[in-house]
């Protein structure tokens, strides 16, 4: 929002309340029965739902002459978009689950399957590869086709190769299968990120995010000490039955229950979805509003019907994503910050048993330093982003109305999100410098492992703030924007998955986690550059996108 613009809107304060005032009087009845009608599930009285939604104040109406959307983001209530987010986030639980339940047990599969620790550790770059890649076709698939159907090819894929996992005995059917499994587990990050997308406005994003991230956080978390209690007292096997078992029992529910909300498909969740998209909720949701008389919208029902494809899974849109400079300069600073992460989580295995003399139990245990500093990220992280947001929406007389999107072609939403992550992402990499340092020096345990817990705290901050980033730059394709975030993340974590203990062995710990960290002090400059010229970037790239639907509106009616 230019200044001038402010100031007039400063300068003639009655007339804009007085327009508004009539058209909220014109439309006052029709509103109140609109909002008050929304379910999700049965058990939701429409009764219960207009105590929980909140009509926009005086201040907001007034707000509202400014660059916002006229109709609701959404029709689901707060505790409704909780629910869903929180479905999605333990469903996401299964792809950082997956990766870290294995790390205390490589040195015992190594010993089993009479390979080195090297051979073993690129099970481990394999997998993330794959958790790079297979995104990028899941998350396009569900941004048109929708977010149920890739949930169901996701948890068919995982489950399968979780079964064959657990009644192999050979390298090769570990390494083959562990990508499979890969493949399946790894598209549900980019999926629950999406249904923040679908749901919540950029103004809200970042406590939804953190609520997104809980699950994914816990997973790295949990999962270790899991690994170490199966490999200590059953077999390494029991690893994967015990994800099969799991991924069985969190499938179900989510098939039967999980209410499509890809915005592509359902809009603001007032469409009934597809056949393809069936569900429980939907059905008694939309049967419920049909008996209050809130009847579809034909012509939004037309146009997405129209636009909906159930095509086959493939990465074009998250390349081209890829390919868009400013997303280029955020993806490689996250990836490199994650890179930390996986070099750290990967070598915990190998330098706590060799400087420190512990056995897969109490390596496990190691983990839960670094999940216990994410998960005071998550739920602190989140209130920071939104407050910087409206921080800045105060300072630009910017409005903010309670479950309306806001075009953010005039706002610098790289600067409110990079003046949170951007130095608590640089604090990461100064703790990571000194435990490698600390390791090479053999000091006492418990330095350690406070870094570990302050490492933990500054990377999942710093990406969550980044990741929010992302779905703000790409509003009509979160899943999309999740993937191409997730393929530099898990490219760039393989890599240095790969060479962390060939690093160390050359040149010492301390001098290989220095490198690393280095490399991405000197990404920093990309998000910067993003802060710099990132508007026009958007502003350039929204009149293109307008201009090419502009030419295909006129072939099709021509």
């Amino acid at each position: 929002m230019t200044r001038e613009a402010s100031n007039r809107r400063k300068d003639e304060p009655s007339d804009q309340v007085t327009d508004i005032d009539q058209v909220n009087n014109a439309d006052a009845e029709p509103q109140i029965q609109h909002l008050s009608s929304h379910a999700v599930l049965a058990s939701h009285q429409s009764s219960k739902e207009s105590q929980q939604r909140e009509l926009p104040t005086e201040q907001a109406r007034e707000e509202s002459a400014g660059p916002i959307a006229k109709e609701d983001y959404s029709t689901f209530t707060v505790g409704q978009k909780r629910a869903i987010i929180l479905a999605g986030s333990f469903a996401g639980w299964f792809s950082p689950m997956t990766g870290s339940i294995y790390f205390p047990a490589l040195s015992l599969i190594a010993n089993d399957l009479n390979v080195s620790d090297s051979q073993i550790n690129v099970t481990v770059t394999t997998y993330l590869i794959i958790q790079g890649l297979a995104p990028m076709m899941i998350a396009g698939f569900s941004d048109k086709a929708g977010r149920r159907p890739a949930y169901i090819i996701c948890f068919t894929i995982y489950m399968i190769a979780n079964l064959a996992l657990a009644l192999q005995n050979s390298y090769v059917a570990l390494l083959v299968l562990r990508m499979l499994q890969s493949a399946g587990s790894s598209g549900t990050i980019a999926l629950a990120n999406g249904l923040v997308g679908d749901c919540i406005t950029s103004s809200e994003r970042g406590q939804y995010i953190a609520w997104a991230s809980l699950a994914s956080i816990l997973g790295p978390t949990v999962s270790p000490i899991i690994g170490g209690l199966l490999v200590q007292y059953l077999d390494w096997h029991w690893i994967f039955w015990f994800l099969l078992i799991l991924s069985s029992a969190t499938f179900v529910p989510l098939f039967l229950f999980l209410p499509e909300t890809c915005r592509n498909i359902v809009g603001d969740a007032s469409v009934p979805p597809p056949w393809s998209s069936w569900n429980l909720t939907d059905s008694i949701r939309h049967r419920h509003r049909a008996q209050n008389g809130l009847q579809v919208d034909p012509e939004k029902l037309d146009k997405l019907r129209a636009n909906y494809k159930l095509t086959i899974p493939n990465p074009i849109s998250t390349l081209v994503a890829m390919t868009d400079l400013e997303t280029a300069l955020i993806l490689l600073a996250t990836g490199l910050a994650m890179s930390l992460y996986y070099a750290l989580s990967t070598g915990v295995s190998d330098v706590f048993s060799k400087v420190y003399g512990f056995d897969e139990l109490h390596i496990s245990l190691i983990f839960i330093s670094i999940g216990g500093g994410s998960i005071v990220a998550a739920f602190s992280t989140g209130f920071l982003v939104d407050w910087n947001y409206r921080r800045h929406a105060k300072r630009l007389n910017f409005p903010i109305v309670k479950n309306r999107q806001t075009d953010l072609s005039d706002f610098p939403i790289e600067l409110a999100r990079v003046q949170i992550g951007l130095p608590i992402l640089i604090c990461g990499a100064l703790v990571t410098i000194g435990y490698g340092w600390m390791l090479d020096h053999k000091v006492s345990l418990a330095g350690p492992i406070v870094l570990l817990a302050l490492f933990g705290y500054c990377i999942s901050a710093g990406f969550q703030v980044l990741n929010v980033l992302m779905l703000d730059i790409y509003p009509g394709q979160p899943a999309t924007a999740t993937a191409a975030n997730n393929f530099f993340r898990c490219l760039l974590g393989a890599a240095a998955s790969a060479a962390i203990t060939p690093m160390g062995n050359a040149m010492g710990r301390g001098w290989a986690y220095t490198i690393l960290a280095v490399l991405f002090l000197l990404s920093c400059l990309g998000p910067l550059v993003a802060v710099k010229y990132g508007m026009k970037w958007r502003r350039e790239k929204k009149a293109k996108e307008a201009r090419m639907q502009r030419v295909k509106d006129e072939k099709g009616s021509g």
